[in-house]
């Protein structure tokens, strides 16, 4: 891939440079006006858009938000992005109220060197995520028309094949911004030639969203240490009966047969946080995993857990952490994650935080974030690349 540093040898003053950033950032539940609450993934991408403004680059950036259906949905707008990205960048940034109507033709005319513009949603447009070949290029050649260069550099979206990811770098010259140039280095590093012992750690939901990650670190991990919601339908697959925590049913078949496979590399929480309902007031209890009453839900791995893993991970050279170890939302369930991640920053090791949930941990529970060897910013993506899967952004970059 050509990069940044090769763009910038090349020089941008003048040009027209567009950015896909990933500016995919949560906003706090029913505040009006919307609030973020984690710009982490802003403040990722700034060191592209700051080294092409001060290079004189005309810097066009796009991104999309959330799912909304094709259709402008004020619930979905950049427009809040855009205030958060004038302050970290401390300079003007003009917002386009759309992507490729009249506002983005009348901002992007009005660029002048050094100077940043905003475009709508992309997401707004059908033609970004569509899977008709010939709708997602005729929008790629509509964003097209507005740059004389392209960065990619939202990695958190490198792992879908849309039209600002896919099908626009084929149509400009293009290059990787230092965003992806380091998640994809970084990623080369733990899954090409981890230093061991290599130890990975995975939370979330269910086993389905990680079984082909579960399936391809079998082969080079030394440890698989399991928490989160997923953790129940392994301790089913055991035997143990898992109240009304979170399970899927249909895979315990398929933990039951990783566990043979894995055997002890793979480790298991031997307690859990059981609580009476999915709140931060109910009552709950510390129980051992073989304890877990038949009216009480999981919801946060236990303290024994927490030891547990902590030493698992203490003389790790390598570690990867994708997935929190429970409703780490809720401060009643939030110390199993806590644990883990503390237990992560004190290892003498390389360390990643495989974005997502994980990194939004880190920074909901204050822990410091220089601390860990690299925190990603795309959770799915990280996952795929781990998976062996080719990712299509990344993919386009290469051409």
């Amino acid at each position: 891939m050509k990069t940044l540093d090769d763009l910038l040898g090349e020089g941008v003053s003048g040009r027209r440079v567009l950015v896909r950033a990933d500016l995919n950032v949560p906003f706090e539940k029913g505040s009006d006006p919307r609030v973020i609450t984690d710009d982490g993934r802003i403040r990722a991408v700034l060191p592209t858009l700051v080294a092409l403004r001060d290079a004189g680059a005309r810097v066009i950036v796009m991104s999309h938000l959330g799912r909304p259906k094709g259709a402008p949905d004020p619930a979905f707008t950049l427009a809040p992005v855009a205030d958060r990205l004038r302050e970290l960048l401390g300079s003007a940034v003009v917002y386009a109220e759309d992507t490729v109507g009249p506002s983005a033709e009348t901002a992007v005319a009005a660029l002048e060197d050094g100077h940043v513009v905003l475009l709508e949603n992309l997401r707004f447009n059908a033609g970004e995520t569509s899977k008709d070949d010939a709708e997602r290029a005729a929008f790629a050649a509509q964003l097209a028309a507005f740059a004389d260069v392209y960065v990619g550099d939202g990695f958190g979206a490198v792992h879908r094949k849309h039209a600002s990811v896919y099908d626009v770098p084929a149509l400009l010259p293009h290059y990787a911004g230092g965003l992806v140039g380091r998640e994809v280095e970084v990623l080369k590093r733990v899954s090409d030639a981890p230093e061991h012992p290599y130890v990975v750690v995975l939370g979330g939901s269910k086993v389905s969203d990680k079984l082909a990650v579960i399936e391809a670190l079998l082969g080079t991990a030394d440890k698989l240490l399991i928490g989160g919601g997923m953790c129940f339908t392994f301790l089913k697959a055991q035997g143990h009966e898992v109240g009304k925590s979170l399970l899927q049913d249909e895979m315990v078949d398929t933990c039951r047969d990783l566990l043979a496979r894995g055997g002890d590399r793979i480790v298991l929480p031997v307690d859990v946080v059981a609580a009476t309902a999915f709140a931060a007031d109910a009552e709950h209890d510390i129980v051992p995993v073989d304890g877990i009453p038949a009216d009480r839900l999981g919801l946060d791995i236990g303290p024994e857990s927490v030891k547990l893993f902590a030493d698992a991970v203490s003389n790790a050279k390598t570690v990867f952490w994708n997935g929190p170890m429970g409703v780490f939302e809720l401060a009643p369930f939030a110390a199993g994650t806590r644990g883990v991640a503390e237990a992560i920053l004190a290892v003498d090791g390389f360390t990643v935080v495989g974005g997502g949930d994980s990194a939004a941990a880190v920074r909901t529970l204050g822990l410091d974030e220089n601390g860990f060897g690299h925190i990603s910013t795309g959770g799915g993506a990280s996952l795929e690349y781990l998976e062996g899967k080719t990712l299509p952004g990344i993919a386009a970059l290469e051409k």
